[in-house]
């Protein structure tokens, strides 16, 4: 499971800059960098901190870190059928997301 990779994808796909997100989470840059490139593993509270900042559940950022080297030799054929579905849907859900967050955020017009 690479969850460092999942976290830079997630984090590019919704267009935040490496310095908004560890200013978000109240990490320093280097720290997440670490973090995403697998140099380091995020504690659960840092973890938890940047879900929250992302606006996304931690199972989305589990799927997408998932790798065939976490799945047995048994259950092989059924991971290269059904994963690719999976983590596309994940990351749909993602923009999704975000999409409707940026509408709410928008600026309604004034009445007048």
């Amino acid at each position: 499971m690479n969850i460092g990779a999942a976290i830079r994808s997630i984090r590019k796909k919704i267009g935040v800059s490496q310095f908004e997100l560890a200013e978000k989470c109240e990490l320093t840059q280097t720290a997440l960098s670490q973090i995403e490139t697998g140099k380091k593993r995020p504690s659960q509270r840092t973890f938890n901190r940047i879900c929250e900042s992302l606006d996304i559940p931690p199972s989305i950022i589990y799927i997408v870190a998932m790798e065939d080297t976490d799945v047995s030799p048994g259950k092989k054929g059924v991971y290269d059928l059904v994963y690719p579905s999976i983590k596309s849907l994940a990351l749909q859900m993602v923009d999704f997301e975000h999409q409707a967050l940026m509408q709410d955020a928008t600026p309604k017009p004034k009445p007048e």
